[in-house]
């Protein structure tokens, strides 16, 4: 038999063949995978999977939206696991499948088991190849057949195709989902219309730790008067309103939350000194790993630095010398275009799609663009004080998610409307504002870096330490809800503080903190908040955005001070043939060679013809930075150009990038492209505002991205490795990209800025410092 630990995790998880996958006898495959789609194209990506592991057309795969009805739990969609995880479960899953079809096609064609060979299978039939006699996946269609656990099967039965069967991996398909959105078909939960449905909005508190002392009476009946209105929703903090068409609901909400009175608190720190505000709250101190020092686990518990902006000054051998810096990154927040939305339904008979018989119990019914169906039923059950099984999520997409967005949070607030009006679906659109100030940002950070370096200018010593709220506080973790609505209600449940996910996880404010390069001794460290009084979690790519951008500035600051290629001085101090791989390949591609020989030459012209004798290109600049997200996915390295001349903008970006086994061109490069476009925005633009009290920036005009005047040119060049495993390509930029733009910009007009945002506030100041 399969003994457990061979099979991938999700399998492991939920061993039914069936649970999976589902043949039908008009030759159409039912694929049930727990990961959703989020934008990300997974759907397409798992198609092809499915459509080469069973030797099937890609058009008879019928990708299935995640529910918690019938899908198996794979936990979250995050971290670009997708491919890994429910790729590598469903490629089992396929290979099982296949056999046990092919053995019954043997049966049908009384083909002795010796002989199971000659039937070769060829678009979903299978072919003897001696009588040219045939059986289908559709002629054999059984449920049956697939009603078996993973682990009662002999290790046999997982034999996958040969390279030369599998004509869909590695080719470029269109996502399935585009042609409905170009046309402006009905896609996402916001379009969702369901019979008598009604329309909610919220008066979310005006900041998060806000009390809500009255509301008017007269402004209440007020509201409750104007056409439309269905109820007025109080529950402690907790205030909505339900009307019967939306443009009501706005209008109702709007005159409700001027009639209502909140004490609000001082609890915010400095926006402009969160580096000192991060290194004072109490902390827990953690080593995340070390090389040639005091042994010790990783994840042990390790006191702070004595003081971390200040180099190492253990005694140095001779000719060694050190060197320190300090970078950071503010509060970001997921900014999506479309807000989030759900839909809730309480004590209503639920059709349950695509299953034909519906479910003849009272229920609560979600439609949620959460990336956990299963995590948001938890704290569901424990926000409302029901049985699990009670409640049924199901994923409908969104517009955009790029970690712990509003979706569920959003979907609670849905939940608590609907219980007030049984039998009726009331879907919730948060507004503008509350996208900006409601959701869980992702976290500040300060990175502290210190490096030791030999005679010959090789970094011989590292230590990497970083200070920053835990990058987690998903749904159905833990004992008590972590939606926003849990610390709202009349009895409500106390506000937990973000934590930070295993390192063999792939972490979370330590992610991306031990180095990618060889050197001969290195130490990270990472101290989480204790306290949190701007509501943190997940947000795309989590600490390795911050971490590589401080690392990768950091060895070209070091490269720079003694004139080295930066390109050559990281070759020289890195091993891993696939990171190197990278590295040279975007170099090529970008031309570095010939920019830095450009460069040389300029600065000799300009060295002996004076001043004002160089009529070189001001203010343009060339950076390049690499990295391999969460020290075990993809790897990444990207060559970007900027423009400083007036205003400083990144015209373009070279990037390649190595996810191993590419099972859709189309889809990682979509995948690199709108990572790399995101981190742009985050580099230039982005930054979380608040006074001592509340979040101030809540709309475009105080929270802005980029524009897509202002969107570089994206070159992506995708190295395939068909002899590893697949891993995600979602959030291999974000760091690379960072670091580039800013040793770009160095290049380019020789100041060194680290931290983002590189508003022209912030490069001004950097010029009046240098």
């Amino acid at each position: 038999m399969t003994p457990l630990a061979a099979l991938p995790t999700s399998l492991k998880a939920n061993p039914r063949l069936d649970h999976w996958l589902s043949i039908h006898a008009d030759g159409s495959v039912s694929v049930r995978s727990g990961k959703v789609d989020l934008g990300q194209g997974i759907s397409t990506a798992l198609a092809q999977i499915v459509a080469d592991g069973l030797g099937v057309k890609l058009a008879c795969i019928r990708m299935v939206p995640a529910s918690t009805a019938y899908s198996p739990n794979e936990g979250v969609t995050s971290g670009s696991l997708s491919v890994q995880d429910s790729g590598s479960a469903l490629r089992h899953v396929c290979a099982v499948a296949r056999n046990i079809y092919q053995a019954a096609a043997a049966r049908r064609l009384g083909i002795e088991e010796r002989e199971v060979g000659n039937l070769v299978l060829r678009d979903g039939y299978f072919v003897c190849t001696v009588s040219q006699r045939q059986s289908s996946y559709a002629e054999l269609a059984d449920d049956v057949l697939l009603a078996v656990d993973a682990t009662s099967l002999p290790e046999m039965a997982f034999v996958f195709p040969s390279s030369g069967q599998l004509p869909q991996v590695g080719v470029s398909v269109l996502r399935a989902d585009i042609a409905a959105k170009v046309r402006g078909g009905p896609s996402f939960v916001h379009d969702l219309r369901l019979p008598g449905m009604l329309f909610g909005r919220m008066v979310h508190p005006p900041s998060q730790f806000a009390l809500f002392l009255a509301v008017d009476g007269a402004g209440v009946a007020a509201v409750k008067a104007m056409p439309g209105v269905v109820a007025v929703v109080q529950d402690g903090n907790f205030l909505g309103v339900i009307a019967s068409g939306e443009y009501q609901a706005v209008q109702a909400c709007a005159k409700l939350a001027k009639a209502c009175r909140w004490q609000e608190t001082a609890a915010l720190p400095d926006v402009d000194q969160l580096g000192a505000f991060l290194r004072a709250a109490p902390l827990e101190t953690t080593l995340v790993g070390e090389r040639d020092a005091p042994a010790a686990p990783a994840g042990t518990p390790v006191a702070p630095s004595q003081s971390p902006d200040a180099p190492d000054h253990q005694a140095l051998g001779a000719g060694l010398r050190s060197t320190a810096a300090t970078y950071s990154r503010p509060f970001l927040a997921h900014a999506s275009i479309g807000p989030a939305c759900a839909v809730a339904r309480f004590d209503a008979v639920v059709q349950v799609a695509p299953i034909s018989q519906p479910a003849q119990s009272s229920h609560l019914q979600i439609w949620s663009h959460t990336q956990g169906i299963y995590n948001l039923r938890a704290d569901l059950a424990l926000l409302l004080n029901l049985p699990v099984g009670s409640i049924t999520v199901q994923h409908v997409e969104g517009a955009g998610c790029y970690g712990h967005n509003g979706a569920d949070d959003v979907a609670a607030d849905a939940a608590l409307l609907a219980r007030a009006v049984p039998g009726q679906a009331v879907q919730v659109v948060w507004s503008r504002e509350d996208e900006l100030s409601v959701v869980p940002f992702g976290p500040a950070m300060a990175i502290d870096l210190q490096a030791t370096l030999g005679s010959d200018g090789e970094i011989v010593k590292w230590r990497h330490e970083v200070w920053s709220n835990g990058h987690g506080l998903r749904p159905g973790r833990g004992q008590m809800p972590v939606l926003a609505a849990a610390n709202q209600i009349s009895q409500p449940f106390a506000r937990q503080v973000s934590v930070n996910a295993p390192l063999s996880a792939g972490g979370g404010a330590e992610r991306n903190a031990v180095p990618l390069y060889d050197f001969a001794q290195w130490q990270a460290i990472s101290h989480r908040l204790l306290t949190m009084p701007v509501r943190s979690s997940a947000l795309r790519s989590l600490g390795a955005h911050g971490n590589v951008f401080a690392a990768e500035s950091f060895v070209d600051e070091i490269a720079h001070a003694q004139a080295a290629d930066p390109l050559a001085y990281r070759l020289r101090q890195l091993r891993d043939p696939r990171a190197r791989a990278v590295l040279e390949a975007v170099s090529e591609s970008a031309g570095w060679q010939a920019w830095r020989d450009a460069k040389l030459a300029g600065a000799r012209a300009e060295s002996e013809a004076g001043p004002e004798g160089h009529e070189g290109d001001e203010g343009d600049g060339m950076g390049l930075a690499v990295t391999r997200y969460k020290n075990m996915g993809a790897y990444c390295a990207v060559v970007a150009r900027v423009d400083a001349s007036r205003e400083l903008r990144v015209t373009d970006l070279w990037i390649a990038v190595d996810v191993g086994r590419v099972i859709n061109p189309d889809g990682v490069r979509n995948q690199i492209e709108g990572g790399a476009i995101q981190t742009v925005s985050w580099v230039l633009k982005e930054a979380v505002r608040f006074d001592d009290t509340r979040i101030t920036s809540t709309t475009w005009d105080t929270y802005p991205i980029l524009k897509f005047s202002e969107v570089p040119r994206v070159m992506v060049q995708i190295i395939n490795r068909p002899d590893q495993k697949s891993v995600g390509a979602g959030e291999a930029t974000h760091g690379p990209v960072a670091a580039a733009i800013a040793n770009a910009l160095f290049d380019a007009t020789g100041l060194r800025v680290r931290d983002m945002p590189f508003t022209p506030v912030r490069l001004q100041q950097a010029a009046l410092a240098a």
